[in-house]
């Protein structure tokens, strides 16, 4: 019943009444500025209030009408439970962020929020293998900051590539709604804002191009507005070296890490390429005495020891001390070769003669000139191994169109070079440019005679390669995988797509490439994935960072050798991640075993590289100066007349001597050091500073005040069974009945995107058509608000469709004595000081307490509760019988108010003790933590278990 009072307080957590509603005060409401959500309703159903406009009054929540249970249970009680559990969203324990994710990591995905949250100021780099969940780990830090107040605004700085899905997985997974700050977006967004207003003050929440930001102008005025909490992604390509677009960015982040109270998140997988100088500044940034270490791996220096907290580096092997179900796939890599013969090997020679000839041609000429045709040379030998439709079109485009009119000699050697390292060499500094390179410098009839060759040979009859391409998918799809062909260049990604799909017309066959702008591309991916039958996706490397692949993918064909191998790293890593469903991924390499470019590429660096990565378990980048490294490898195969040829005259410093044996030779070298020193580093800077027995109990409380997997289950099972759509057992999972569901429940889960549930499991791993439930998921959500706000705001809807109630009562032959339930839902306003900023936050808890006999009321463990719960009646109870047990046992609650108060106090305390575990602002003297239960404790629910009476 309502019990207003003459003074409403409308302190944060407390209840009031208003629109003939209840309604939670929320931590953001100030004076009579009220923000409210509905009492028993979720987090959507919120309203703004002004109190001097509204007739709203304190109230006390209403008690359970003893009526309910006339066809109430224990068991209706037991899923009234389970729905409190699992719909608080603003959850006790020790972080604030867990009860507002839309997924469900990991343990070990808390190792860096730990580490965050014992720092002052946050300066993290997170170096974890590819697909362990870097994006994860740092967005649990940023919102966990957001939800303790101590963060209002964010940047993520990432290469253009990376804007969408860190738009997507922020959004989707986090509940944040940035902005992309781009070449493409900037001007709009700017529209409107007034004349001093700043894009990043007007947006706090930001999304920010590395590319777009870098230049001088736009870091100055970036550096004045950027908020104090900045994530930069792939941070290894801003450490300074040779490339003018990393002096750029690497001069944007030491400006942003000049600001001492500035938090920032580094996220690499490659933190130390084989370049001191590099991994140095790196460190630097998240404090300059970290660069000035002179031994890395001495551990008794007090700085290296400090830097161990500041650095996470996992592998994925490191995972399993984590005793959790957390499966990584293994990969199964492999060779398959085709040989080049006929027509096809005629016309691959001559090209790669014509393109030795442009070299050679060019002894004579200026250095601009030799610098056209080196490229042109290498464009041609990268596209006639790739496919005849990009040979056509590099033999059509004229490459010296990129060079500006009017452009110095070293500026047009500079752009040619620039160009080059994103169209022909596969650089890690650059972002993938699919489109083909330009081979043609001037028009003469063997041109036009090559065109016309290339263009003969198209289709698997006259295409060695593409014929192997078919004899290795066929048995790979009849296996049952679902592959990735990864090429080089739109123009044999669409070659590809069209003799795919004439070769296998029972499967779906989608071209993926950077014409299509990033949303598109994700699009084509899922739509690819609703369509009937297996699919088989075409794509280049626009695919190779972006989208994550392991939920449609689980087999990568890399058609086209990358000339890096980061870059068959980066490919293999879109299926081979957390997440992979199949046990099992593969990855093929498809090469000419008589083609000179790929026996070199695949000697000297590719199977090196992938030796390493068995070895050590994580990849290494490839040591030196990889273009450097590149080039040289390209002048072996093309040098025809020693080290006095018209390339060793071009500029480009390629000493690594006369044969490929000799290059070979020198790079070993080179390759041995890099995995000796990552071997050292993975050693020196593993996570030693947090162990899993000081997360897992974290993890384990945030389980028992938010619900785990068992309670998943169990709620889930017993509320589509009460619905009269219960879960079908089917193998090791489960076939759900969606067309017996509630049409409101129906509705509410297409909202989330569900358009129709058919297998479910609960336990990893399961079937790719299986859908995983776990407690953020949808289902889960949306049972769980539905069935509360039943039971707790439709008193007058039928009992069948209320099948959690308030009040039960029953009698049975499991108890010697009366036993009463009671299901209690504590507030705790928790109030954190720190720097002068005062933050108050909302915790709600749903806790059972039980009296037996004249015992006073105590808390019952998750287990123990559960089998009360689930006991069952021995014999009919009337009930006019179960309604004054139930009057009874609330007059008996009311004279156990005070222990009551005492529970909900100590659960204040415990709150205390979890929030000061992980972040003691206290101790170093930066905050306070102050807790106030709101009193009385809500009763939700009276569940009375009777014994029998002996007659």
């Amino acid at each position: 019943m309502n019990a207003p009072t003459s003074t409403p307080a409308f302190n944060p957590g407390s209840i009031v009444r208003a629109r003939d509603r209840e309604w939670v005060v929320l931590p953001e409401s100030k004076g009579s500025d009220l923000y409210l959500r509905a009492l028993g309703s979720g987090d959507d159903d919120r309203v703004r209030l002004l109190a001097e406009l509204e007739q709203i009054e304190q109230a006390l929540f209403p008690s359970p009408d003893p009526a309910d249970a006339r066809e109430g249970s224990q068991q209706s009680g037991q899923l009234l439970r389970d729905s409190m559990l699992l719909k608080l969203r603003a959850g006790a324990g020790p972080f604030r962020a867990i009860g507002n994710l839309a997924f469900e990591p990991r343990a070990y995905q808390l190792v860096p929020l730990l580490m965050a949250l014992r720092q002052e100021v946050v300066r993290l780099l997170i170096a974890d293998d590819v697909g362990i969940g870097k994006t994860i780990e740092a967005g649990l830090i940023l919102r966990e900051l957001i939800d303790r107040g101590e963060v209002k605004g964010f940047t993520v700085l990432c290469p253009p590539h990376l804007c969408e899905q860190w738009q997507e997985e922020l959004s989707e997974k986090f509940h944040l709604q940035p902005v992309i700050v781009s070449r493409h977006t900037a001007a709009r967004l700017e529209r409107g804002l007034l004349q001093s207003e700043s894009l990043f003050q007007h947006y706090p929440y930001t999304i920010v191009s590395l590319d777009y930001i870098k230049s001088n102008r736009r870091r100055d005025e970036f550096l004045i507005s950027c908020p104090d909490f900045v994530i930069v992604d792939e941070a290894h390509t801003c450490a300074q070296g040779n490339a003018q677009g990393r002096h750029q960015r690497y001069a944007l982040l030491k400006g942003l890490a000049a600001k001492a109270s500035r938090n920032m998140l580094l996220l690499t997988a490659t933190p130390h390429s084989g370049d001191e100088q590099a991994f140095r500044n790196l460190l630097g940034l998240l404090d300059p005495e970290f660069a000035t270490l002179a031994k890395l791996d001495d551990a008794r220096n007090p700085i290296r020891k400090r830097l161990a907290l500041h650095m996470v580096q996992r592998r994925r092997q490191d995972i399993a001390e984590w005793r959790d179900n957390t499966q990584f796939p293994d990969r199964e890599t492999g060779e398959t070769a085709y040989r080049m013969q006929g027509d096809w090997m005629a016309l691959f020679q001559d090209v790669v003669d014509y393109a030795r000839e442009l070299v050679d041609r060019a002894e004579q000429l200026d250095q601009l000139q030799q610098r056209l045709h080196w490229w042109a040379a290498l464009a041609l030998l990268r596209c006639i191994s790739s496919s005849p439709a990009a040979a056509v079109r590099t033999l059509q485009n004229r490459i010296d169109r990129s060079v500006q009119p009017g452009a110095n000699t070293a500026q047009a050697i500079e752009t040619l070079d620039e160009l080059g390292n994103r169209t022909i060499l596969d650089s890690s500094d650059e972002s993938q440019d699919d489109l083909e390179p330009s081979a043609q410098i001037e028009d003469i009839p063997l041109l036009q005679q090559l065109i016309s060759r290339a263009e003969s040979l198209q289709g698997p009859k006259a295409d060695p390669k593409l014929k192997q391409l078919i004899a290795t998918l066929k048995p790979m799809l009849e296996a049952g995988y679902r592959p990735v062909v990864f090429c080089r260049y739109i123009p044999t990604a669409h070659y590809l797509a069209e003799y795919l799909g004439k070769a296998f017309k029972a499967y779906n066959v989608e071209c993926v490439t950077g014409e299509l702008h990033p949303s598109e591309r994700e699009d084509r991916v899922e739509a690819l994935s609703d369509r009937e039958g297996s699919p088989i996706l075409v794509a280049t490397d626009c695919l190779s960072e972006g989208i994550n692949l392991q939920e449609y993918f689980d087999a990568i064909i890399h058609y086209d050798l990358a000339w890096n191998p980061t870059r068959h790293e980066q490919r293999e890593g879109r299926v081979d991640r957390f997440g992979q469903r199949t046990p099992v991924v593969k990855a093929l390499m498809l090469y000419g075993d008589n083609n000179p470019v790929d026996g070199a590429v695949l000697k000297v660096i590719i199977r090196k590289a992938e030796a390493i990565r068995k070895a050590l378990g994580v990849s290494v980048p490839m040591p030196e100066d990889e273009n450097r490294v590149t080039q040289a490898i390209m002048q072996t195969v093309l040098l025809t007349r020693g080290m006095d040829s018209g390339m060793s005259q071009m500029g480009l410093g390629l000493e690594f001597g006369d044969s490929l044996e000799d290059l070979e030779h020198q790079v070993d070298v080179s390759w041995d050091s890099a995995r000796e020193k990552a071997k050292r580093n993975r050693t020196i800077f593993a996570q030693q500073a947090i162990h899993p027995d000081e997360v897992l109990p974290e993890w384990q409380r945030m389980q028992e005040v938010l619900g785990n997997q068992n309670d998943v289950q169990r709620f889930i099972t017993q509320a589509l069974a009460a619905l009269r759509a219960p879960l079908q057992p089917h193998q090791q999972h489960f076939r759900m009945s969606w067309s017996e569901l509630p049409h409101a429940i129906r509705e509410r889960l297409e909202s989330h995107g569900i358009r129709r549930l058919d297998h479910l499991g609960f336990d990893l791993p399961l079937p790719r058509d299986v859908v995983y439930i776990h407690r953020s998921h949808p289902l889960v959500t949306v049972l769980a608000d539905e069935l509360a706000e039943r039971a707790l705001e439709s008193e007058d809807l039928p009992a069948s469709e209320r099948p959690a109630r308030r009040a039960g009562a029953i009698t049975t032959n499991q108890v010697q004595q009366r036993v009463i339930l009671a299901l209690l839902r504590l507030r705790t306003n928790l109030v954190v000081e720190r720097e002068g900023n005062r933050r108050e936050m909302l915790a709600e808890e749903a806790v059972t307490v039980v009296m037996e006999g004249n015992q006073p009321p105590r808390q019952l463990a998750t287990q123990e509760a559960v089998e009360l719960f689930n006991l069952a009646p021995s014999q009919n109870t009337l009930p006019d019988v179960r309604e004054r047990a139930v009057r009874q046992a609330l007059e008996r609650l009311q004279e156990q108010q005070t222990v009551l108060d005492n529970i909900a106090r100590d659960h204040g305390q415990q709150l205390l003790q979890d929030h000061r575990r992980v972040r003691d602002s206290e101790r170093d003297g930066r905050g306070t933590f102050q807790v106030n239960p709101q009193l009385p404790a809500d009763i939700l629910g009276v569940y009375v278990l009777m014994p029998e009476v002996a007659f």
